[in-house]
């Protein structure tokens, strides 16, 4: 089956944290015979930052960030069986979707892939003239890549068809142990985009602990925090290269996982960092949310935090010892239950299914 997908890119990471999902469910789902066209716009300087080349395994089709170039693309939506809009594309959201709606040709698959579902439930509770909304009793699919039975149940809500959460995971070949890089030696270290619905919790789990500990050292990387006044302890690096993601998480002591705030309240949304991290055999420290124990296990395979103090207590009594142990068993869980090949299996089950109950 031939799979149109317009997202916001397969081929950078730079302001685009979907990208490595897109990479192992696509990835996957491409071993299993789907014939897959990724469309992105070239914006927001994701082209100038790319992590990984054109894949052999996707035809990559990267368009100006013109209407004229994005109703081009549109067109070649009639040829698919599957065709895909993922949210967050930045430009041209609206007319993409409407697009995809009118543009399939009959008898194929017409979803939506949700990868900020609380964010995108909330604007739809805020305005009915939402273009999800409207979309809803076109689309025969909502995938999401988080929120558990209450982004489901609110989906249903709204009139979706089907709503299913294909979570983040890992993929071992990408994300695994790597040897220690002494540029990312810190006691606490926190890989993400300064972002206004994460950047008070940021404050609360990384930079008060790192107030509170001022004999230890911390490490920040992501985008837009070099403005951001932090305390003398703590290091900021920039962007991070998905290539060096496992040198990241395996050189401190421990990681952090700060959900966005959307994220934190919904529940069940575990970002790609944790199972980055997780597969990197890396101790983890996260803050508080709903579900975790569906994915790691708080104080065996994951150390949780409710507020920055929780964090600071993990730390101080953290040791090296302590922090291998609960990496490996980390490593072990998402290795057994966590893989984008796993992830891969769900998604063409749900495809078959969804493409049968149509044909009959």
């Amino acid at each position: 089956m031939k799979i149109a997908f317009y997202g916001s890119s397969l081929l950078s990471s730079y302001w685009n944290g979907a990208a490595t999902y897109y990479r192992g469910i696509l990835g996957e789902l491409a071993k299993r015979g789907y014939d897959i066209t990724f469309y992105e716009p070239d914006a927001f300087d994701r082209q100038k930052h790319r992590d990984i080349d054109p894949p052999d395994w996707c035809r990559s089709v990267v368009y100006p960030a013109t209407e004229d170039a994005m109703r081009g693309v549109l067109a070649e939506a009639a040829g698919a069986d599957i065709v895909v809009k993922a949210n967050g594309v930045g430009v041209f959201d609206r007319e993409l979707l409407e697009g995809v709606v009118a543009g399939a040709k009959p008898g194929a698959l017409k979803i939506f892939w949700d990868v900020d579902a609380a964010a995108t439930l909330d604007e739809m509770r805020a305005d009915p003239g939402h273009p999800v909304r409207q979309a809803l009793p076109a689309l025969d699919m909502v995938l999401t890549y988080g929120g558990g039975p209450p982004v489901v149940d609110a989906y249903r809500g709204f009139g979706a068809k089907l709503c299913e959460p294909v979570y983040n995971a890992l993929d071992p070949a990408t994300h695994h142990p790597a040897p220690a890089d002494a540029k990312f030696a810190s006691d606490l270290a926190f890989l993400g985009n300064r972002l206004p619905d994460r950047e008070a919790r940021v404050e609360e789990f990384f930079l008060r602990p790192a107030a509170m500990l001022g004999d230890r050292s911390f490490l920040i990387g992501g985008n837009g925090w070099d403005s951001k006044p932090m305390p003398g302890n703590v290091r900021h690096l920039g962007h991070v290269y998905t290539h060096e993601h496992n040198a990241f998480n395996c050189t401190p002591l421990a990681v952090l996982n700060v959900a966005r705030d959307s994220m934190a309240n919904v529940g069940f949304s575990p970002a790609t960092r944790v199972f980055e991290a997780a597969g990197a055999a890396a101790c983890l420290i996260t803050d508080a949310w709903e579900g975790i124990e569906q994915f790691l296990t708080p104080d065996r395979e994951v150390l949780v935090a409710r507020d920055g103090q929780d964090v600071a207590d993990h730390l101080a009594a953290l040791t090296p010892e302590r922090a291998k142990e609960i990496g490996q068993a980390a490593l072990a869980r998402v290795k057994a239950e966590h893989t984008y090949a796993l992830r891969g299996a769900q998604v063409d089950a749900l495809l078959r299914a969804q493409a049968k109950g149509m044909a009959a």
